[in-house]
């Protein structure tokens, strides 16, 4: 199942807080694109969050994968995940 999910930063961190662990979740992300994992990975060029294409079985799979990263495990961010379907759409166009 394709996940999509948002980073979102806590309120309160600042770019301090970031810098120790930054090279730690580079690594971390890395290896879940080693994976198969992690699909694509991006920041938004309006704020620079990270958005993450991933590949796992469930909802919850995504949620426990992304609970590992060590940003999140430090409580700098979290992530709004979504589960996406196939478009049908394209079926109107035979009705």
């Amino acid at each position: 199942m394709k996940i999509i999910a948002f980073e979102k930063e806590i309120e309160g961190a600042n770019s301090e807080h970031f810098k120790f662990h930054l090279k730690n979740e580079a690594f971390y992300v890395w290896n879940l694109y080693k994976e198969g994992i992690i699909r694509e990975i991006y920041f938004t060029a309006r704020d620079h969050t990270a958005v993450i294409m991933l590949e796992c079985k469930d909802e919850s799979e995504a949620e426990n994968i992304l609970n590992e990263l060590p940003l999140v495990k430090e409580g700098l961010i979290s992530f709004s995940i979504f589960p996406l379907l196939p478009y049908d759409g394209f079926e109107r166009l035979f009705v």
